[in-house]
């Protein structure tokens, strides 16, 4: 009958162990070459609310992981994470149309080129 409790309290302390979260380190660095690759295609803090507010997020996940509050951490560098990817993916689609607006100005010019040589 001993051994009945014992498991009991075995199987709560495996419960226990499984509740902690652990520290979310490669997520930290996840977020950390989110927020790099933003500002290597030119994201700004200033010019792009979402890297900042990435920024923000990631800093506070920071502290969470300085209080050891790791659910807390991990879900805000998710976040942090996905909104400097926003950033970088607005910035990146910015530069597209404006390399299209060249390129279609181009065209144009080619085109009313061609429409006078051929006059």
């Amino acid at each position: 009958m001993t051994i009945r409790p014992l498991f009991a309290a075995l199987a709560v302390l495996a419960l226990a162990g499984c509740a902690a979260d652990p520290a979310p380190n490669e997520q930290i660095r996840l977020t950390e070459q989110a927020l790099e690759q933003a500002r290597a295609v030119g994201a700004t803090s200033e010019e792009v609310p979402e890297l900042k507010l990435a920024e923000e997020k990631f800093a506070r996940a920071r502290s969470n992981m300085a209080d050891e509050s790791f659910k807390k951490a991990r879900m805000r560098a998710e976040q942090a994470e996905l909104d400097a990817r926003l950033a970088e993916a607005k910035v990146l689609t910015l530069k597209s149309e404006e390399h299209l607006n060249v390129l279609n100005t181009r065209i144009e010019r080619l085109r009313k080129q061609l429409r006078d040589d051929a006059q």
